[in-house]
């Protein structure tokens, strides 16, 4: 069964509340203005990154989206798991781990040569996930700055 499906610019009504969701989940306030400019030019086919469905596509149960840069450690082009996210009255049900599975192939036969995931310390929940998808954890900090 097919679970993961890409997602094009006729999707961005069903990925926002989803996406409404994650935020609020995480205590930050939606800012539709700046996640529909976020989310619009991976829809319309960005080469920076894309986003699929998990899920009935017309009826998605969840998202993934992932966004590619540069590694010379990893030998070429790498995918960043930015936000993934399942409907919490659906989660546990293993829809996450298939749609991950199925990224992970998609990405590697298209030449991407390593995925990774920023995982807050304290998710405990999130890192069995990430180790059951055979993430493991590099033990760097991931140090940022806003521009």
């Amino acid at each position: 069964m097919k679970s993961l499906h890409l997602a094009g610019s006729d999707d961005l009504e069903r990925l926002l509340p989803m996406v409404a969701s994650f935020e609020a989940e995480r205590q930050r306030v939606p800012d539709e203005a700046l996640l529909t400019a976020a989310l619009t030019p991976l829809l319309e086919g960005a080469p920076q990154g894309a986003a699929w469905l998990i899920g009935p596509r017309k009826a998605p149960v969840g998202y993934v989206v992932v966004s590619f840069g540069w590694s010379l450690e990893s030998g070429g082009m790498t995918g960043m798991i930015d936000q993934i996210y399942i409907r919490p009255a659906v989660r546990s049900r293993g829809m996450g781990s298939e749609a991950l599975f199925q990224l992970t192939q998609a990405l590697r036969q298209g030449g991407i040569t390593a995925l990774q995931m920023e995982v807050d310390r304290d998710d405990e929940h999130l890192q069995r996930f990430c180790r059951r998808a055979r993430l493991q954890e590099r033990g760097a900090t991931l140090m940022r700055c806003a521009l």
